[in-house]
């Protein structure tokens, strides 16, 4: 909480009209309209069960805690008109055995595919049958849960592509927007490091790179050999680095250390001039971004992250690994600029380019701007959010809203990489 749903909870919060209840583990956040129910997981998955089947097993315990919790806000008396669910996690599961009338709108944001997608994009790591097996069971939970949704939403035509044709017809691309207006370029912006030892405007050779944990799926270690390279080459580059050091996809570092330790011991870095902030506020990532020189963004052909179109969106100029779903928003020299997801040489290249054409980095930045107000404006999306659950309320099955939403984001203009998914 609140995840996907911030701009929506607080839509439908503001208007007493409404009674929006929001289930979450999470216990402090807040949504001012919004009632908050918590729970909890009672146990992990047991430590006899199926390798295979462990993350099936998580999810039936999670969905089995939330089961739980709709069934007593039933037994209350409140029955919704409409469920919103990301159910990466077997949230919703059993939503609809509580409440089999109310329409389930799911956030379809990933389908694991033992080919084609994140498994086996490293080279270096081999795919074994038992690889391949492991896949296709870690589906489960997906797989229930689109067949028991009324509709999907998912936000780029790569995440659509990778989900099974039959259930394709059900879904709607659509992202969840950015909010232009916040995220903006400001010429004025300083950016003060947390240890206060030294502040940074727009101007000054600065380097960003931001992950939710630092790790392989995030191009971790390429960032980290290009960081060699840069600060090398260009004696008054700073790098920022926002992240922490755990582990959100993808498995994790050897027991005891952390990918960015592990590095740290590869690569030969002036510490006095790249930076490891932890995490920080939204407004403080807002504001590194509008002083961004250059800002680094890699991932493995995996879900997109908001970053990357909130940097585009404050007009800082982007290097992005050739990889989808990057490639389907980054046309190559024209709103960023695309590197091999394993070669740091390439990345520097590029960031010593933006940096020494300012030309260059003044069209990155207006065109990376005006492709997220054109695509991802969260004044566009919303209202088309919002539609759609209104309509999905009303119990439409072919939800009116589904056709405008398809104008705004037209599959055909990626319908070749639709058609090579399968």
């Amino acid at each position: 909480m609140p995840g996907q749903y911030k701009h929506l909870a607080r839509h439908f919060g503001a208007n007493s009209a409404h009674e929006v209840v929001f289930i979450t583990k999470h216990k402090t956040a807040e949504i001012s309209g919004v009632r908050r129910i918590t729970f909890e997981v009672t146990r992990a998955p047991n430590e006899k069960t199926h390798r295979y089947l462990i993350p099936a097993e998580r999810a039936v315990i999670q969905g089995q805690q939330l089961w739980r919790t709709a069934y007593a806000l039933k037994t209350s008396g409140f029955v919704p008109d409409i469920i919103c669910a990301h159910p990466g996690w077997g949230d919703a599961l059993f939503i609809k055995d509580v409440f089999p009338n109310t329409p389930l709108l799911n956030f379809c944001e990933f389908y694991y595919r033992a080919r084609g997608a994140d498994v086996g994009f490293d080279p270096s790591e081999s795919v074994t049958d038992d690889d391949l097996a492991r896949m296709r069971i870690k589906n489960t939970n997906n797989i229930l849960n689109l067949e028991a949704m009324d509709w999907g939403i998912t936000p780029t035509a790569w995440q659509y592509a990778v989900h099974p044709k039959v259930f394709q017809s059900k879904l709607s691309v659509l992202h969840d927007g950015i909010d232009v207006n916040l995220c903006a370029p400001n010429d004025q912006a300083v950016f003060r490091l947390p240890s206060g030892a030294a502040e940074f405007r727009l101007g000054d050779e600065v380097i960003t790179y931001i992950a939710r944990n630092f790790e392989p799926y995030r191009g971790f270690g390429t960032f980290m050999q290009a960081a060699e390279i840069l600060l090398k080459a260009r004696p008054n580059a700073h790098i920022i680095a926002v992240g922490a050091d755990g582990v959100s996809y993808g498995k994790a570092a050897p027991k005891g250390t952390t990918y960015r330790a592990e590095w740290m011991k590869k690569v030969q870095l002036d510490t006095s001039r790249i930076h490891f902030v932890g995490t920080l506020p939204y407004a403080q990532l807002l504001t590194l971004f509008q002083v961004s020189a250059a800002h680094l963004y890699f991932t493995y052909p995996f879900v997109l992250s908001w970053s990357m179109l909130e940097a585009m969106s404050c007009g800082t100029p982007l290097i992005a690994s050739r990889t989808a779903p990057v490639m389907e928003v980054i046309r190559d020299n024209e709103n960023g600029l695309l590197a091999d997801f394993f070669s740091p040489e390439e990345v520097a290249q590029q960031v010593i380019r933006v940096l020494e054409k300012p030309a260059l980095a003044k069209l990155l930045r207006s065109n990376a701007r005006a492709s997220v107000v054109r695509h991802f404006n969260l004044a566009d999306a919303l209202p088309l959010h919002i539609a759609l659950i209104e309509d999905l309320a009303r119990g439409m099955k072919n939800p009116a809203a589904a056709s405008r939403i398809a104008k705004h984001y037209p599959l055909t203009a990626h319908q070749k990489m639709i058609q090579e998914m399968g």
